[in-house]
């Protein structure tokens, strides 16, 4: 086994140690915490290939998300977050005026996380950041999410990054552009896979949906 890459006591190094005996683990149950997924996807980072499966528990007696380790040697280079500029972070809270993507409500920047359009479960490599990135760039590249909407949003990208389903919302089984699986013409580290879905641009979303509406009456 490799050296473990997180620090004791942590919850990374807790779901790295549970998942490292390369058993199916449910992710409500035995997973330490809520939401699992933003921690896996840190795993993954660290160069670890992680399995999902959504299976039946007989401890929770539902069909939830299993998650196993395929092994616990790195499968590919790592590559860590870097910090998020603070500026960057300012100037997009500004551009979007405080509102959340989903909901469109204005709230104050504590309630609000810049998201990445692009999910970082697709990554293939570093992320860089320019804090004088243009308007266009930054409005291309990011949004604004809660921390409910952040996890619940990762947790479609996750499955989509593994099954090829892309994300629907609220069951609403509507892409501006595409349809409900990713194209296989298009790399799974292209974004190019990711337009036309809800969570890659919830405001496309809604005004292609609404013009459809609009159409039909």
């Amino acid at each position: 086994m490799t050296k473990h890459p997180f620090n004791e006591d942590t919850k990374l190094a807790k779901i790295f140690t549970i998942l490292s005996d390369g058993e199916w683990h449910c992710g409500k149950h035995e997973l330490p915490g809520t939401q699992p997924a933003k921690a896996i996807q840190i795993i993954r980072q660290h160069g670890f290939e992680i399995e999902n499966k959504t299976i039946y528990c007989d401890i929770c007696k539902d069909k939830t998300v299993h998650r196993k380790l395929v092994s616990t040697e790195p499968v590919r280079p790592s590559f860590v977050r870097q910090q998020f500029p603070s500026k960057l972070r300012k100037r997009i809270l500004k551009h979007y005026n405080n509102i959340e993507a989903i909901t469109l409500r204005e709230m104050i920047p504590n309630q609000l996380e810049v998201d990445h359009r692009f999910p970082q479960v697709r990554w293939s490599g570093d992320e860089s950041y320019n804090p004088e990135m243009s308007e266009q760039e930054l409005h291309a590249k990011f949004q604004l999410l809660t921390r409910q909407h952040n996890l619940w949003k990762s947790r479609y990208c996750e499955n989509c990054a593994k099954t090829g389903d892309r994300g629907t919302f609220i069951g609403i089984n509507f892409f501006y552009e595409g349809g409900p699986k990713w194209d296989s013409k298009i790399a799974s580290d292209d974004e190019k896979g990711c337009y036309g879905c809800f969570w890659f641009d919830p405001d496309k979303w809604r005004v292609a949906l609404n013009y459809l509406i609009e159409k039909q009456d």
